[in-house]
């Protein structure tokens, strides 16, 4: 069964961690998915990694679906307008599911540094790549979805609530996204277009695995170096929480909502696929608030 047969995805941001395990979860439930980012084999992006695009595209296709690369700057308006005019030339006008998860703030956040001492030029670049780049997706992305008067954007972040998140300038990003969901939700009220944003747990993406000097089959070492490690999960269990998003006919009921893939895997029963069904919510609140 493939319940997102026939039906088509962006997925911005898409080269590596939750954007990559949300679009090869789309591909296996049989989308076509669109694998944007800055990373390809001919030409890498600054952050120096080796994931690319491609290799996400051609995950998606192997899953099941139907991954196609293309690489846009997000940042760059005539970029995304230029994209949005190809899917809508390929596909006949149809999108049914934005995912916006560009973010490449790793190298750009200086944690316990405070905000007058961290590095402006980093901090307002942040925010350019990390909700920039989301608003300028959604103003050309979305005139797809309300031309059909049916569609999902899904802002990815980190938390769901209003929080300090450990930096000035990372917390603004993470919760401006939120906000963006919700401020679309009123806008696209009356084009039954629903807006959501979703908050992956404790990601054990490739960058988090060399961190740790593990890897996916023996990632519980990593708890040696971080205790809590051991609650994280993979960016496929994010992946299966914007499938579930996407087969839900009543998904319009959470619009504005900020979600989250533990709260979403407790409604919809899906697991991680390494067949576990990690809680990162109720384990920070059994373990780290009491710390």
């Amino acid at each position: 069964m493939k319940p997102l047969d026939g039906k088509v995805a962006v997925v911005a941001g898409a080269t590596r961690g939750a954007g990559r395990g949300i679009a090869v979860m789309l591909g296996e439930a049989g989308a076509t998915v669109y694998v944007t980012g800055r990373s390809t084999k001919e030409n890498p992006s600054p952050m120096g990694r080796p994931e690319t695009i491609d290799e996400t595209a051609e995950r998606v296709t192997q899953r099941g679906g139907n991954g196609i690369a293309v690489r846009v700057d997000h940042t760059d308006q005539e970029e995304v307008k230029a994209f949005f005019r190809k899917v809508e030339k390929e596909q006949n006008g149809q999108l049914d599911i934005l995912v916006n998860d560009v973010w490449g703030g790793d190298l750009l956040t200086e944690w316990q540094t405070s905000f007058w001492k961290h590095n402006l030029d980093h901090g307002l670049l942040m925010q350019n790549q990390a909700v920039h780049s989301h608003m300028i997706t959604s103003h050309y992305g979305v005139p797809l979805m309300v031309q059909n008067r049916k569609g999902l954007v899904v802002e990815i972040t980190d938390g769901t609530g209003y929080q300090y998140r450990g930096n000035l300038f990372y917390s603004l990003a993470k919760i401006s996204v939120i906000h963006l969901a919700q401020a679309m939700s009123h806008e696209l009220k009356e084009d039954h277009v629903t807006a959501v944003a979703v908050s992956p747990g404790f990601l054990r993406s490739e960058a988090m695995l060399d961190l740790f000097g593990v890897t996916e089959e023996n990632w519980q070492e990593g708890a040696k170096k971080e205790p809590h490690f051991i609650a994280s999960e993979t960016p496929y269990f994010v992946g299966r929480a914007i499938v579930a998003l996407g087969c839900d006919p009543n998904v319009h009921e959470k619009t504005g909502k900020a979600l989250s893939s533990w709260e979403l895997s407790r409604e919809y029963g899906f697991k991680d696929i390494d067949g576990r069904r990690p809680d990162w919510g109720q384990y920070f609140e059994e373990n780290i608030l009491k710390e």
